[in-house]
């Protein structure tokens, strides 16, 4: 049966904390979208498909 590697285990847990903590600190600081891109407008369309119709 194999040993378990726990030097590995632990350095895994590390990389993981030190992630979530740089990913805190740059949406405290203001970096991180305020808006998903979905919800951004898209150049060009002009809500073309609104104003098709009864003209």
């Amino acid at each position: 049966m194999a040993k378990p590697n726990y030097a590995f285990e632990k350095r895994q847990k590390e990389i993981a904390k030190k992630k979530k903590k740089e990913e805190k600190r740059l949406q405290k600081a203001g970096v991180g979208d305020s808006q998903p891109q979905d919800a951004r407008p898209v150049p060009g369309n002009d809500d073309k498909a609104a104003t098709t119709g009864d003209t």
